[in-house]
């Protein structure tokens, strides 16, 4: 499988820099809650990625492609879900103190929800985000099937892909990651945080608009 391998991490490398609500979700975790948040986002990406290449594997996704139905609910919910999300964003952009901030310092002290509730609340968050995503079944479905050879076992196959196209993304993530905490101090100023919440709420609404649009 060595040069399907190959073949497959220069097309998954060029997916995982593509811009889209994953990354925009760990970027913005990242600016309003600190870097193991960010993190923490990332991780609940790859786990929806995961989720996704288990459906491929066991052929639900060519389900989804075939049925206009299946793949209808999932895109509304997953609209519906980039529309809270922005709408969300622009509503803490309202506010003197946006929502993430009490968030960070709950994060930070261990008071309020507690580390271990938020984490997995941030995880869930970025799982949602992809697994929300109809387009992601759609491109797994089409593409992971032509690296996996004939004379091979489909699920572990499949999730061997997965893996790396995970391992990509994982080291893209701790990029984006890395660059943002390192601006956050300047990031976390009243006015631009106000700025960058507005801008948020609109690219996720931007593109949950741009997924209404879209046909399976």
């Amino acid at each position: 499988m060595l040069a399907p391998l190959l073949a497959f991490t220069v097309v998954a490398l060029i997916l995982t820099v593509s811009p889209g609500p994953d990354t925009v979700i760990v970027l913005r975790t990242t600016v309003s809650s600190g870097r193991r948040a960010g993190l923490l986002a990332g991780l609940g990406v790859n786990l929806g990625c995961y989720a996704w290449g288990v459906a491929t594997a066991l052929g639900l996704t060519a389900l989804l492609a075939a049925s206009d139905v299946a793949y209808t609910a999932v895109r509304i919910a997953g609209v519906a879900y980039l529309v809270w999300l922005g709408v969300r964003a622009l509503w803490n952009a309202r506010r003197a103190v946006p929502a993430e901030a009490a968030e960070a310092t709950e994060i930070a002290t261990g008071t309020g929800g507690g580390p271990p509730v938020r984490a997995l609340a941030i995880m869930r968050t970025g799982f949602v985000t992809n697994l929300l995503n109809p387009k992601v079944g759609v491109i797994y479905m089409t593409l992971l099937p032509q690296f996996v050879p004939a004379d091979v076992p489909v699920l572990p196959a499949t999730l061997l892909l997965v893996t790396i196209h995970n391992l990509l993304g994982a080291a893209w993530f701790a990029i984006v990651v890395l660059a943002a905490s390192l601006m956050r101090r300047g990031l976390s100023r009243p006015v631009v945080r106000r700025r960058m919440e507005q801008l948020t709420g609109l690219v996720f609404i931007g593109f949950g608009i741009r997924l209404a649009a879209e046909s399976g």
